[in-house]
């Protein structure tokens, strides 16, 4: 049997042809993202709003798009969603919508990129237009450690600790917590008093707090989708503060 002899200049040359491949794989991803980007957004926000009479815009869809939204991520993972990074300015003109929906999304963004996307909310809403952001609660995660949610707090603490915590086999909060700042990209976890004061630095001059599901409004009423998407809706509503947004007048 012939043994297969190579030299130094022969293996350099192999990977300098692997890393070229490597180079036009990237190049090819990068020219698909630029024209999801350029052209086929740009199309399908058009045929959205050219079809739809009240437009509704959800930031960050993850798994669930709602259908009649005008359905966006950073991630899109179906060919219904569009690409939008919400920390850049949208590629929407004022007053575009009657409703902006965000779930489970702020909190993956800093504290000033929460702030120019809830501006840029206030920018694309017409003027009777209403946010809705769903986020965690601060409160909820500082209270499990204080012991203040008795058995709500004791169930989701061991609900996160089975479900998320691998290799930890004990029930404690200051586990639950870390968690919830280090795991899931979170960067900025809000209150219900710096929620508020985000929503009026962008420029909303009324913002309530709403139950998980609830609204005055038909169109925000039950869309929430963060049960579903952790598998325990219970947990889901205990963790989630819910607040819309709108300006007078």
């Amino acid at each position: 049997m012939r043994l297969l002899r190579l030299s130094s200049s022969s293996i350099k040359r192999f990977f300098k042809r692997s890393s070229a491949l490597v180079g036009l794989v990237l190049d090819l991803k990068r020219l698909f993202t630029f024209l999801q980007i350029k052209i086929f957004r740009a199309a399908k926000i058009s045929r959205y709003l050219k079809s739809s009479s009240l437009r509704k815009l959800q930031i960050g869809s993850g798994p669930t798009a709602l259908p009649g939204w005008l359905c966006t991520d950073i991630t899109p993972r179906s060919p219904q969603v569009i690409y939008l990074d919400a920390t850049e300015r949208f590629p929407f003109e004022n007053e575009t919508f009657d409703f902006i929906y965000c779930e489970h999304m702020i909190e993956h963004i800093s504290w000033m990129h929460g702030l120019f996307m809830l501006s840029e909310c206030r920018r694309v809403l017409k003027k009777n237009g209403v946010i809705r952001v769903a986020t965690p609660d601060l409160k909820i995660l500082i209270d499990l450690y204080s012991g203040r949610n008795t058995r709500a707090g004791e169930a989701y603490i061991k609900w996160v600790s089975d479900n998320f915590l691998l290799g930890v086999d004990v029930y404690k909060a200051s586990f639950v917590i870390n968690n919830a700042f280090g795991n899931w990209g979170h960067k900025f976890i809000y209150d219900g008093d710096l929620m508020r004061q985000a929503m009026r630095a962008a420029g909303f001059t009324v913002v309530e707090q709403c139950s998980y599901g609830a609204s005055e409004h038909p169109d925000l009423m039950g869309i929430e989708s963060h049960g579903k998407n952790v598998s325990d809706n219970l947990m889901a509503i205990f963790e989630t503060m819910i607040f819309e947004a709108y300006c007078l007048g």
